[in-house]
Formats: structure tokens, C-alpha cells, sequence
């Protein structure tokens, strides 16, 4: 077995440990650290969302999986940036103003981190003028907000009006999910997309900054 499909398969059981390990222990090999990150950590992840979507694993395998995930990359992040590597793109994530849940966004982030993009993300109860301002500042491709309440899901619409407002609205796509939110009311107020699970999230996420 090749220390990149270790690397995979330790971060795939959760074992932190051995992820930092392996990843070191690749660098001292003369492993290249982009090959480390894609063939090592990235799969890892990659196998784990697949799974997950699959419903062959449930949010704490997830869990455990993207903090073994996190500590391989902070023994890499030093190399990857001496050797140029770069995300892939860049994403705002947040709750909307009023809504406290984060479990589900947590779980877009580490998904999204897994796809090999970096995330800002801002927490809970975000109003629209903090998305826009952390978007424009971070250069993002993408804003993503959740909201597990009806009752806060109309903060998403805000979002979109700000961005228009502001004449940013072609600068960004902007992305919505969570329980109450549909592909109809995402169209509805013409945010660009909308997935059912954290997964399908950050496939779309690539897919935009890639294309």
C-alpha cells in the first residue's frame, strides 16, 4: 500500500494521529506536498463524502474523518504554500441573521475543506451585509447560507436584494440550503443553487470555482 492510500484510509477510520504522522512522514520521503493533500487527504475525504451521501456513514464518521483531515493539514499547510499550492476557490459560508443552528453548516465546511476549497466561516446569525463585505473582501467565488427556520429562511432573499443593491450580484453565485429550503424557493428569489445535503454542496462548490 502507498503511503498516500495510509494516508486516506487512517483519515477515512478518524485517526488523527497517524494522519499527522503519515503526512510527515511522506514529507520526509520527499513526497510532493500537493500530491500529499490530493492522493492523501483529499481522497480520504472525497471516499467519506461519497459515503455519506450514500447514508453508508453518518455525521460523527464525517466528523471524526475532517478532523484527522485537519491535523494532516496543518503538518502540510507550510509546504503547500512554500511550493505554491493554492485552494481551489474560495467560499463565505454562514448561518442568516436570527437562525443559531451550525451543525448542518459545519458539515458543508468540512465537506467543502474536503474538496480541497477554503472557507470563511462567519458562524451563526449573519446579516446580508456581512456576507457581502466578507465575500468582496476574501475575493470568494461563492456564498453559501443556511437556515433551519422559515422563519429566518427570507434572510436568504436579503442576501440576493444586498447583492444587487450593491451591484456585486454577478461578482458571486450565491448558495442556499438547509431543512426548509427548496430548489423552488431558491429559484424564487434567484439565489443560483440550491443541494439537499452537505455532500451535494460542496460537489457544486468545486464545480463552480473549477468552471
Amino acid at each position: 500500500m502507498s503511503i498516500f492510500q495510509e494516508i486516506s484510509q487512517n483519515l477515512q477510520q478518524g485517526k488523527a494521529k497517524n494522519v499527522k504522522a503519515l503526512v510527515q512522514q511522506a514529507l520526509d520521503e520527499g513526497a510532493s506536498p500537493k500530491d500529499i493533500l490530493e492522493k492523501g487527504l483529499l481522497d480520504g475525504m472525497n471516499i467519506i463524502g461519497e459515503k455519506f451521501k450514500n447514508n453508508e456513514v453518518y455525521v460523527p464518521d464525517v466528523l471524526i474523518a475532517a478532523r484527522a483531515m485537519n491535523s494532516g493539514v496543518e503538518v502540510l499547510k507550510p509546504h503547500l504554500v512554500a511550493s505554491g499550492v493554492k485552494a481551489k476557490g474560495t467560499v463565505v459560508i454562514g448561518t442568516v441573521k436570527g437562525d443559531l443552528h451550525d451543525i448542518g453548516k459545519n458539515l458543508v465546511k468540512m465537506m467543502m475543506e474536503g474538496k480541497g476549497l477554503e472557507v470563511i466561516d462567519l458562524g451563526v446569525d449573519v446579516p446580508a451585509e456581512k456576507f457581502l463585505a466578507a465575500a468582496k473582501e476574501h475575493n470568494a467565488q461563492i456564498i453559501a447560507c443556511s437556515a433551519l427556520l422559515t422563519t429566518t429562511m427570507s434572510e436568504m432573499e436579503n442576501i440576493v436584494n444586498a447583492a444587487k443593491e450593491q451591484g456585486v450580484r454577478d461578482n458571486f453565485k450565491i448558495m442556499v440550503g438547509g431543512a426548509p429550503v427548496t430548489d423552488n424557493y431558491c429559484k424564487k428569489i434567484g439565489a443560483d443553487y440550491y443541494t439537499p445535503d452537505a455532500a451535494s454542496a460542496a460537489d457544486v462548490a468545486l464545480s463552480i470555482c473549477e468552471g
